[in-house]
């Protein structure tokens, strides 16, 4: 099987890999559609396209007509993409569906601040509803902690296009962090699926999973496959749950309308994952309907330090170490295309100079 590649350039470590059979990079100018027909008749057929972030399965979603003839697309509706991955619109539709989703409030002025701290305490969580129009340059993150009021009116500074959310913070604990991954077809049925749980993260409490691990969670599953049918949901899709002890319940944080970082933690034990099964359905291939196996481990070697010795039982190099060997799967390290992972250890070295020397001047 054939992978290409639409990537930022030379410099991403997955151009490294061998098993990319030809790497393009996006152009200064020229709009999504007209990269990707380019792409498309490069590659002389119809190829399933696999798209890797929000901004990519909104434009996608929106232009599928004019990109249908050039590729193998789940029947997604437009708009819908865009609805989920808007933090903001999340909130409404988990309010109309009936979806536990922490109470969340768009805050525009330092009033709404005020407001929001004294209806929702502290702490709270900011979130830029629209993250795919931050501007890069900016260095902020898509979601952070709010300790102190003066933090989030900070933040309003940044404020262009994108709204900025505080939102009630749900309380969790170790094992209390959730993530769904699944495939659905054109009736909303899932085709494969995985429940795992979010071990340790990068920002600690915030951010993005640095170890996983599969293990089963059929309230999670249910919530999941539910909003998927009510929704007519076709495609990859990865959702973020944290279970509150206080109201027993799972709110779902998160809602990713494309494939997930992570998305090797789930496998059947006969090489089917979810790129795989999203492969079989769109080329036409019958596949019966799987979920990964349960116990598997995943974890992200250049994110993982920091929360491993800070949070973690792998307060020791050798400790760390120990759980790189034992992982069942990791972002970077492969024993047979070892040269990705030794261009991201190259980027990261670079990248910590790079703030020492800051943190000096």
């Amino acid at each position: 099987m054939e992978v290409h590649g639409l990537i930022e350039g030379r410099h991403a470590p997955v151009s490294r890999s061998k098993y990319l059979s030809r790497m393009y990079t996006w152009p200064r100018s020229g709009g999504v559609v007209e990269t990707l027909v380019a792409v498309a008749e490069r590659i002389g057929r119809r190829a399933v396209l696999v798209v890797m972030d929000d901004a990519g399965a909104i434009a996608v979603a929106e232009h599928s007509a004019a990109l249908r003839p050039y590729f193998l697309l789940p029947d997604q509706a437009p708009g819908l993409p865009r609805a989920l991955a808007d933090k903001a619109k999340l909130a409404a539709l988990c309010t109309s569906l009936g979806i536990p989703h922490p109470e969340t409030r768009t805050v525009t002025c330092e009033d709404d601040v005020s407001s929001a701290v004294g209806d929702l305490g502290l702490p709270l969580v900011a979130k830029w509803a629209q993250p795919w129009l931050l501007p890069r340059e900016a260095g902020l993150r898509n979601t952070s902690l709010i300790h102190e009021p003066e933090q989030a009116v900070g933040l309003l500074g940044h404020k262009n296009d994108c709204d900025l959310l505080l939102q009630r913070f749900v309380p969790g604990g170790p094992g209390s962090d959730w993530f769904f991954h699944g495939y659905y077809d054109h009736a909303s049925t899932c085709l494969f699926s995985g429940t795992g749980r979010k071990e340790r993260s990068y920002p600690p409490g915030a951010g993005l999973t640095t170890y996983g691990r599969a293990l089963p969670n059929p309230a999670i599953e249910n919530a999941a496959n539910t909003m998927a049918a009510e929704l007519g949901y076709r495609g990859v899709l990865d959702i973020d749950f944290r279970y509150d002890t206080a109201d027993d319940l799972y709110y779902l944080l998160d809602f990713n309308p494309r494939l997930g970082a992570q998305f090797r933690l789930f496998g059947d034990g006969r090489g089917l994952d979810l790129v795989r099964a999203m492969h079989l359905h769109l080329s036409g291939k019958p596949s019966a309907a799987a979920r990964g196996l349960y116990g598997r481990t995943f974890l992200v070697e250049n994110y993982d330090v920091y929360p491993a010795f800070r949070l973690g039982r792998e307060r020791t190099c050798t400790g760390w170490l120990r759980a790189i060997y034992d992982a069942d799967e990791l972002a970077w390290l492969s024993a047979d295309d070892f040269w990705p992972f030794v261009a991201m250890a190259r980027q990261s070295i670079r990248r910590g100079f790079t703030r020492l020397a800051r943190g000096r001047k």
